[in-house]
């Protein structure tokens, strides 16, 4: 099922991070050290959003990335 607050998810197994695009705010941030499995889980999970705020949001270290348009 889509999600209504998260547009995209990228994932890469190398480096753990996981990069995740919010519908409201355009913005993309990146999630460090995310296990593939709870990667897995979240792709496969009904309620994406209610999986994000529960079980990624608070639990990895994040940042925002600086889009291509952004001045800074």
């Amino acid at each position: 099922m889509p999600s209504t607050s998260i547009r995209k998810t990228e994932y890469d197994p190398h480096t753990r991070i996981l990069s995740v695009w919010f519908v409201a705010s355009g913005k993309r941030y990146e999630f460090e050290e995310v296990p593939p499995e709870t990667f897995a889980a979240f792709r496969a999970a009904f309620a994406k959003g209610r999986y994000f705020n529960d079980h990624i949001r608070n639990n990895f270290r994040y940042h925002l990335v600086a889009s291509d348009s952004d001045p800074g």
